[in-house]
Formats: structure tokens, C-alpha cells, sequence
């Protein structure tokens, strides 16, 4: 299951690993948080299911909530990705789908967490900036890591050319790692996210 709200690259990029049967790793629904998002027509192109959740549809944001882990657990995916999905889900869903919900953040956390990865690297003065690939927990980007990906900074880089560069190795790593994942089994240990094989 792959939660989006826009255009649908890293969903694209899934899709198309999903392709090969050996990537283990099946799309079996697309959600979004917003009806316009180019990645639903993306999801329909390919015959995925989709639905939308609006939070403006709700009264509020447990209502949302509730009715977002309604919509993804009638899928009953074995792991949720969020693909550029930006809303913060809430209590009811991590109960569901806690330990299996992901996500992927553009800085090497848990340095610069929060929306503005790239930007708050460039102004610290890494010389290694990069991805990092977690289980979504309570907090904000404080979950598990399971990778991480560097990408070195160059002496030129803009916020928009070191987030373009991340985000390229960002896609490879997701892509990667929910085929990994897919295929093996895997356990959280603390803080330490183990896959066998």
C-alpha cells in the first residue's frame, strides 16, 4: 500500500520494480490525502485501486484518522509506504500500523528532521548530506532507521540542486529496500532495524 499527495515519482519508481516478479513486493492499493495528486492517475494507469482521504472532508483529525486507517486496512497491506504523503497520521492509525508504516526523509537523520532537510544542511555546512529510510512513530521523524544513503554536498549546491540529487538516491533506496523487505524477514531490536538475508 503507498500513501501519496502529489505527483507520484517515488510510486512510479515502485511500480515499475513491482513489475518483475522477482522484486517480491506487490502495490495493492494507492491512497492520497488529496484528490488532484498526479500519482492517483499514475496508480488508475496501472490498474491499482485507489481512494482519497481528504482531511478537509472530516471534522476533524482523529475523525481523518480513523477513517484513513478504514480505507487502508479494507487493502490489509502488509507494509504501508509513504511516498510523499503529507500529512502526519495519528494515534488510531499507528496502532494499526505500527512497526509497518515507512517513510523516507531528506537528510541523514537525526540530523534535520522536519521539512527542511536539505536546507538546514546546506546552512550547518555538512560536507555529507543524504536520505534516511524509518518506521514512522509518534514523533517526527524519530522512528527506527532502517538505511541511509549519503549524498556528498558540493561547494556550489542550492537547497533546490542538493534536494534534487537527494531525492534521485532517495527512490533508489526505497525501491531497494521495500523489494528487501518484501523478500526477507525483518525485526526491530530497540532502535535497531535488522533484515535476515
Amino acid at each position: 500500500m503507498v500513501l501519496i499527495s502529489g505527483g507520484g515519482s517515488n510510486l512510479a519508481a515502485l511500480l515499475e520494480a513491482a513489475a518483475d516478479p522477482g522484486y517480491g513486493a506487490t502495490v495493492v492499493a494507492v491512497g492520497a490525502d488529496r484528490p488532484g495528486c498526479a500519482g492517483l492517475d499514475i496508480a488508475r494507469a496501472a490498474g491499482i485501486p485507489t481512494f482519497v482521504e481528504r482531511l478537509g472532508d472530516h471534522p476533524d483529525r482523529d475523525t481523518w484518522d480513523a477513517a484513513l486507517t478504514h480505507a487502508v486496512a479494507e487493502h490489509a497491506p502488509d507494509l504501508v509506504i509513504s511516498a510523499g504523503f503529507l500529512k502526519l497520521v495519528g494515534a488510531r492509525f499507528l496502532a494499526e500500523f505500527g512497526g509497518r508504516y515507512l517513510n523516507t526523509h531528506n537528510a541523514l537523520l537525526p540530523a534535520f528532521p522536519g521539512i527542511h532537510g536539505p536546507r538546514e544542511a546546506l546552512a550547518y555546512g555538512v560536507k555529507l548530506a543524504g536520505a534516511t529510510l524509518f518506521v514512522v512513530d509518534e514523533g517526527v521523524d524519530t522512528g527506527v532507521i532502517i538505511a541511509q544513503c549519503a549524498v556528498p554536498v558540493l561547494d556550489d549546491d542550492t537547497e533546490e540542486s542538493l534536494t534534487e540529487r537527494i531525492k534521485v538516491a532517495e527512490r533508489v533506496q526505497l525501491v531497494e529496500y521495500t523489494g528487501r523487505l518484501a523478500r526477507h524477514p525483518w525485526r526491530v531490536e530497540g532502535r535497531r532495524f535488522v533484515i535476515d538475508g
